[in-house]
């Protein structure tokens, strides 16, 4: 099933992202070549493709897990939550409709 992971950074959270930014890449990319990853990115803090020192106000990944439980301890290892980026990460079931 696919799993909504949806993560809220810490305020100023730029140089601590910066920072672990290889790792938590490194982590994705394995999902994307297991087949798992359907997206993931983060959420610019001002409108722009390039925020600049603005930084980021969080990220969404939507990949497949086995269960909730799986995504869940996934999402708890993330290099983004060992650096403290992230302020609140959420996981949710989700259903793809479209495309």
């Amino acid at each position: 099933m696919l799993y909504a992971i949806i993560s809220e950074d810490v305020d100023n959270s730029l140089d601590k992202r910066l920072a672990a930014r290889p790792e938590h890449l490194k982590r994705l990319e394995a999902l994307k070549e297991e087949g798992r990853l359907v997206l993931a990115g983060p959420h610019p803090a001002v409108d722009s493709d390039d925020p600049g020192s603005a930084g980021f106000s969080g990220s969404l990944i939507v990949a497949e897990f086995d269960s909730l439980e799986a995504a869940q301890r996934w999402a708890d290892t993330d290099p983004y939550v060992a650096a403290g980026v992230y302020a609140q990460v959420r996981v949710k079931p989700f259903k793809r409709v479209l495309p």
